[in-house]
């Protein structure tokens, strides 16, 4: 297949371009870091891209700016233009050529879901309102960015296309700058315990799974709408920690407070939203369509994401293609 990448030079579409390849599809990145100068794109406007998307087996949109910063007004609002304006200029590359492709993978995030601890939540039962009393009340404009991501998604017209908004969990890899290893770091230093208490569920996927899930999304032509793409087990922060820590071989971690949590979070340009919101979120759709995961439990993945990291770089390239 020939598969393009709009927005494919951060973490999720490294791991993307090493194991499509790796499967032997012909992958093309589009965006500020596509090495062809004809492809680089400031994710919205048209230009000499949408000659590459005229033809392909498939378009993967990963275009949009990092979560990973403090959520400020400002930093709130350039989240939402880069989702929804990438998003539709995208569509509008794929509904205006000549040669469509068949498929179009969107990214999404599994924090659409309220807040959850104690109820587990699909593509069919899960809760997108972001009027949650347990929650602060702006965590709720993550909500609102994931349901307009999707909302645009869904609002251009391309009957020849099929369309799958991927709600992605934390991808762990072993690369770095991203959410494995900005944990690993905080166990090496000693504040590997649970995070503001620990009962809240994460959701989270394996690298090579993660190319597993895009492998039957790509294929299966049943699966179309939202589709979460997690792991199958969330599981409590606290637990999470824990299972790091004996993976590390690090006796014990410091409980970060909440107070720690904020100042942390000021010092490292982050906000605490990423790590206190519980998402009890589970894969049912791909689970239904047959796949398999390599890593369905955090105890494994974490002892496997270590001898990588350790190890000299293992890509995320021992995934198969799932046949749709």
């Amino acid at each position: 297949m020939r598969i393009v990448l709009p927005g494919g030079s951060g973490q999720v579409g490294g791991i993307l371009q090493r194991g499509l390849r790796a499967q032997g599809h012909e992958v093309q990145v589009i965006g500020r870091g596509a090495s062809d100068p004809s492809l680089r794109w400031d994710g919205r406007t048209p230009g000499a891209w949408w000659e590459v998307i005229d033809g392909a087996d498939a378009v993967i949109q990963l275009t949009g700016q990092s979560v990973n910063c403090r959520y400020t007004w400002p930093n709130l609002n350039a989240m939402m233009a880069s989702r929804v304006d990438s998003a539709l200029a995208v569509g509008h590359a794929i509904a205006g050529v000549r040669h469509p492709p068949p498929v179009w993978l969107q990214a999404s995030t599994a924090s659409i879901y309220t807040h959850s601890v104690d109820v587990v939540q699909d593509e069919d039962h899960g809760r997108t309102d972001p009027i949650d009393p347990h929650a602060p009340a702006y965590w709720a404009f993550s909500i609102h960015i994931a349901r307009a991501w999707e909302l645009a998604l869904a609002s251009v017209p391309t009957p020849a296309t099929r369309k799958v908004a991927m709600r992605l969990g934390f991808t762990m890899s072993p690369d770095k700058g991203g959410i494995f290893d900005w944990l690993v770091w905080l166990v090496a230093h000693g504040l590997g315990g649970p995070f503001c208490g620990g009962r809240q569920y994460v959701s989270w996927i394996a690298d090579v799974d993660l190319v597993r899930a895009v492998s039957c999304m790509l294929h299966d032509p049943g699966l179309v709408g939202p589709v979460n793409v997690t792991a199958p087990e969330p599981i409590p922060n606290a637990a999470l920690m824990a299972q790091l820590r004996d993976a590390l071989g690090v006796r014990f971690g410091l409980p970060i407070t909440p107070w720690m949590a904020e100042v942390g979070a000021v010092f490292l340009k982050t906000d605490t939203e990423l790590m206190q919101k519980s998402r009890r979120v589970v894969p049912r759709r791909l689970l239904d369509a047959g796949m398999t995961f390599a890593l369905p439990r955090w105890e494994d993945a974490a002892v496997d994401l270590v001898r990588r990291t350790r190890g000299p770089a293992a890509p995320a390239i021992t995934a198969r293609p799932v046949p749709g």
